[in-house]
């Protein structure tokens, strides 16, 4: 039994930051690729920041903003977002990946608003 869950979403002003995690249970998530995903009504799925092989990354818009990063490297990948923008909200869904398996949270909500 693998599960993925999100947390940390709420209602932030802009400007202002958020900490996102993604927990996985029954899998070792250090093995996994983590991606951070967001999506918006009437929007495509967007990738915003991913770890995977050592290395991190975010979407230009995220860039220089956010941060992705193991905060416990078996359970827990973790999105610090700073300098938050009305354009950020949107529900955040991480998916965990390696090789043939495939995992994704139901996702958290983010609303940047004020």
């Amino acid at each position: 039994q693998v599960d993925i869950v999100e947390s940390g979403g709420g209602l932030v002003q802009p400007g202002g930051s958020l900490t996102l995690s993604c927990v996985a249970s029954g899998i070792n998530l250090s093995n996994y690729g983590v991606y951070w995903y967001r999506q918006t009504p009437g929007k495509q799925r967007e990738l915003v920041c991913w770890i995977a092989d050592g290395r991190t990354n975010c979407a230009g818009s995220a860039r220089g903003r956010f941060t992705i990063s193991r905060t416990n490297p078996r359970t827990t990948v973790s999105l610090q977002m700073n300098n938050l923008k009305r354009e950020d909200t949107a529900v955040y869904r991480c998916n965990a990946w390696q090789g043939e398996e495939n995992y994704w949270g139901q996702g958290t909500q983010v609303t940047v608003s004020g």
